[in-house]
């Protein structure tokens, strides 16, 4: 590495310009990697309810609907919006009653519950059908359209509805949330860095590598909104600490050589080695995700570790060739660091262990309850914005038509009459269900099949399959809604084996599933690499076990507080949070440990280097998630969206929970459990060392 550090402080000029000239590129894929607003699209393809949806889309032409409601019209009035709805672009098919009879006829020859399910008073509702998927641009652009010629007493409901408010939120808020983790880093780098110019660099150097990780992503065809509103802020709170690092390590060496060049070159050399351990947790955390059958793990994690491998590079190749050209400057806006040396609380910490390691036996049982009941909801429409048109019509057909969610179920089409009409009545009688639609429902008895448009037939029928639609009294991701699907499987798989139930609740079903098992996975997989990097790292068979344990009890804690708080957290909350606060946050454990097992090395004994450790680490910790709790608690605050505003108030509660664990627990594990951390240990053998280098550090502490 000493031979790159040269060649770095040696082209700082050129690398700089590099750096500057690969934005261009790196903007330019950024505009133009799409972003995927629909979370269930990131369900496993070989399932059964994902199956179904191809079908839709390949044999009917359906990727989607919404319902529409409009309120006190005249039924001529409703028909010409219908026809002006059908005319905007991948709209396949607009059913209402007039898609089944002429308006000369009237509504009463429909079966009652066929009637039912499209009036109410004033109120009917419409499906409005899609040639594209829930989430694709089209079919955004065409919920954008119907409402331009929609007016306020209309109201559109369904997933497509939503992801449209949703792209146009998040496109609104995705800026905010980066420009309140830049003030918010500013702030903390202020008071614990000894310029006021740093920080500028520290925030140019990581924009850049966030901007040529986001712009990467164009390689992989899209990316999810979440990613693209939470990756920033991430990397920048995950990656401030090797910035921090190498600019330290750079005064350090201005002390010993006055040759500036030469002292970057040794910083960027001890950076180097340092941050390559520290990431590779990190990296271990994000890509532990990718073992998700959900992909939208995949999604994040992939993006994740990209963007800290980038971190890394941009922290020792474009920082340095900031500070060395603009060293002049910095040396101006020198100042003494606002947060002090810390003296006296490691000596209160080091005196009092026993005490702290009480507190975590204490805790560690209500943190764990906690964290087993931590409610957690999976319905995307939850905690939205009300202002949003797509909430304010599902309550609008929830008030009209006591409708909280539809779904459809494919059949074989060559099923025989009997056996479709007994389906169908028992679906009728299953608890919650509203309405049953189907071909077979709307003719009856009283009506003619020559009553009855081809273009009907072919919205609801396709050569092997035949379409039935089901409104339902219950809410998506309710315990209620789930148990009616497995009721209407059991149902229909009676009387076809092959038959499928689709559509927002049963993917919504699946995504319960798939996660619970995802959840379980992913910590079994991110709690491995991690103990499997200690292990390597700090070449010991006992520390792995304490440093896990002591961050583990960190992230019960965390999770554990909704729970005692009584309120709910998003499903990839509960997923993902771990993993990262695990990978992002044990970075404090291993510094102090690193420190310990240096300074029982050289002859300390535990309470010694005990408090050797906290007094030298303590200050480095506090920064480190200060950092990360800048970046992420300011989004926490202001995001409207409840899924991305929850991942950020607990990754910026758990930075600073590791943070407490960390300083007051971890100390407490090296002078309980030190006799087997030493013999456990390769390369520490503390007898070796003379009295004397004991005494000279002890009485430099005091």
């Amino acid at each position: 590495m000493k031979k790159i550090s040269h060649i770095i402080v040696k082209l700082r000029y050129l690398i700089l310009l590099v750096a500057i000239g690969l934005l261009i590129p790196a903007v330019i894929g950024y505009i133009n990697t799409r972003v995927n607003y629909d979370i269930l699209s990131y369900l496993p393809k070989d399932i059964e309810t994902m199956k179904g949806q191809d079908i839709l889309l390949n044999q009917f032409g359906t990727g989607s609907f919404v319902l529409y409601v409009t309120e006190g019209m005249e039924e001529k009035d409703v028909a010409a919006l219908k026809a002006k709805i059908e005319q905007v672009d991948h709209v396949k098919n607009v059913l209402w009653y007039d898609s089944v009879m002429d308006l000369s006829i009237p509504m009463t020859m429909l079966p009652s519950e066929v009637y039912e399910a499209f009036n109410n008073g004033d109120a009917t509702m419409m499906f409005v059908v899609f040639d594209e998927g829930t989430s694709s641009d089209p079919t955004l652009k065409a919920i954008d359209d119907i409402r331009k010629i929609s007016d306020k007493q209309c109201f559109m409901s369904g997933m497509s509805a939503i992801v449209t408010d949703m792209k146009s939120l998040t496109k609104t808020e995705t800026p905010m949330y980066v420009g309140v983790s830049v003030i918010l880093s500013v702030l903390v780098l202020s008071i614990t860095m000894d310029s006021y110019l740093i920080p500028v660099f520290f925030l140019l150097s990581i924009g850049m590598s966030i901007i040529y990780n986001m712009g990467s992503n164009f390689f992989k065809g899209e990316i999810s909104f979440i990613t693209q509103a939470l990756s920033a802020v991430l990397q920048l709170g995950v990656t401030m600490d090797y910035s921090i690092f190498l600019w330290h390590s750079y005064r350090e060496e201005l002390e010993k050589n006055s040759n500036r060049k030469e002292a970057m070159e040794n910083a960027i050399d001890s950076t180097f080695k340092s941050v390559v351990g520290s990431s590779i947790t990190s990296i271990a955390g994000f890509l532990a995700l990718c073992f998700m059958t959900f992909t939208l793990g995949m999604d994040l994690g992939i993006v994740m570790a990209k963007g800290v491998v980038l971190g890394v590079i941009g922290c020792v190749t474009i920082l340095p060739s900031m500070i060395l050209i603009f060293d002049k400057a910095l040396e101006k806006t020198r100042h003494k660091p606002l947060l002090p040396e810390f003296v006296r609380i490691p000596k209160m910490i080091a005196k009092h262990y026993k005490l702290f390691f009480l507190i975590f036996l204490l805790l560690i049982v209500p943190a764990v309850y906690g964290n087993n009941r931590t409610e957690v909801y999976y319905d995307l429409t939850n905690r939205l914005p009300d202002s949003l048109e797509s909430i304010r019509g599902a309550k609008k057909v929830d008030e009209k038509f006591d409708m909280n969610s539809a779904y459809m179920i494919l059949i074989d089409k060559n099923l025989d009459g009997v056996s479709t009409n007994k389906m169908i009545q028992e679906l009728k009688d299953t608890d919650g269900i509203i309405s049953v639609l189907s071909t077979d429902a709307i003719l009856g008895p009283a009506v003619p099949k020559e009553f009855i448009p081809e273009e009907y037939f072919d919205a609801l029928e396709s050569e092997d399959w035949k379409v039935v639609l089901l409104t339902s009294d219950y809410k998506v991701a309710t315990n209620e809604i789930n148990a009616q699907i497995d009721e209407v499987q059991s149902i229909v798989k009676g009387y076809d084996k092959k038959a499928m139930v689709v559509g927002e609740s049963p993917c919504t079903k699946d995504l319960i599933d798939i996660t619970d098992h995802d959840f379980k996975v992913v910590n079994a997989v991110s709690i491995g690499f991690v103990f499997l990097i200690i292990a390597l790292v700090l070449k010991s068979a006992s520390l792995p076990f304490i440093l896990v344990a002591v961050i583990e009890f960190a992230i019960f804690v965390n999770m554990g507080i909704p729970y005692y708080m009584g309120t709910e957290i998003p499903f990839i909350a509960s997923v993902v949070i771990g993993t990262i606060q695990l990978g992002a946050t044990v970075d404090y454990a291993i510094l102090m440990t690193t420190r310990y097992l240096s300074e029982r090395n050289a002859g300390h004994d535990k309470k010694e280097a005990t408090l050797i450790t906290l007094t030298t680490c303590m200050k480095s910790v506090i920064v480190s998630a200060l950092s990360f709790f800048a970046a992420t608690f300011g989004v926490g605050l202001i995001s409207s969206i409840d899924m991305i505003g929850s991942l950020c108030g607990l990754m910026s509660r758990g930075a600073i929970i590791s943070m407490f664990t960390v300083l007051l627990v971890l100390p407490a594990m090296y002078m309980i459990f030190d006799k087997i951390i030493i013999k456990t240990t390769l390369g520490v053998n503390p007898s070796v060392q003379s009295q004397e280098k004991i005494t000279d550090c002890v009485n430099k502490i005091a």
